[in-house]
């Protein structure tokens, strides 16, 4: 596999230092009160849902398998901060997500000294909120087969932990998807043009969406941590991605 976890930190330390630039901050209110307003949400969600579908569970679970339940609490807490996390991530882009084109927009001119081609709002909207709708189908049809798999593994010792695993790589390869989008779809780079450049560098990319949805599942952190993930994409898209695809074209 290519590429390199290392890279992955790299970008988004990059990014995080690009935010605290002169005139980058301004763009960034927004999205930190929509994170905000998110945030408490689903937070009082999480607690009630998962307080009344533990003590469900627990109710349930027969007898003779009592031994399993350290087992299925743990898993359970892990698979919700996943669905915590990932919610977080839905809801925030959907409704920040013209806000976080021209992040990465003004993030790409610091990086570079150009911008992509301008656009007005009246055409930047509904199209970026358009590729979220285009992303979102993406990411629920595949993650319906993933939910799937949780659901028949679950009471399976070790198979559900193999499937887990493989939830996370799939939250991984999502949160990439998601946030190195922003850098491409100003380029109006097509979706699945994206998505064949983010297997290139495997590692790099797993790393960098893993990396966010761990910021993502630990409450507060993730108020912050979504325009470091758009800052930290560009970063990636300008010094790995845009390149390499320049590169496969002219072979």
């Amino acid at each position: 596999m290519q590429g390199n976890p290392s890279h992955a930190l790299d970008h988004l330390s990059r990014g995080a230092r690009l935010m605290l630039a002169p005139g980058l901050k301004r763009f960034i209110i927004v999205p930190l009160l929509t994170n905000l307003l998110v945030f408490i949400g689903t937070t009082l969600v999480l607690i009630s849902a998962f307080s009344d579908f533990l003590s469900l569970l627990m109710g349930w679970l027969p007898g003779w398998l009592e031994f399993l339940a350290w087992l299925l609490w743990a898993i359970f807490a892990v698979a919700v901060l996943f669905i915590y996390g990932y919610s977080f991530n839905v809801i925030t882009n959907l409704i920040a997500a013209p806000f976080y084109g021209i992040l990465a927009e003004k993030i790409e001119q610091k990086l570079t000294g150009t911008a992509p081609p301008e656009e007005s709002w009246a055409a930047l909207i509904p199209r970026t909120l358009g590729r979220e709708l285009i992303k979102l189908w993406y990411f629920f049809t595949r993650g319906l087969l993933i939910l799937l798999l949780i659901f028949v593994s679950w009471f399976i010792p070790g198979v559900n932990l193999i499937v887990l695993v493989v939830s996370a790589l799939w939250a991984a390869w999502c949160m990439a998807v998601q946030y190195v989008d922003y850098p491409a779809d100003n380029h109006q780079t097509p979706f699945p043009e994206l998505r064949r450049r983010l297997r290139h560098p495997t590692l790099t990319s797993y790393s960098f969406g893993g990396l966010i949805m761990l910021a993502s599942m630990v409450p507060v952190i993730n108020i912050f941590a979504m325009p470091i993930a758009v800052a930290g994409a560009t970063v990636f898209w300008v010094t790995e991605l845009e390149a390499g695809g320049k590169q496969s074209n002219t072979d």
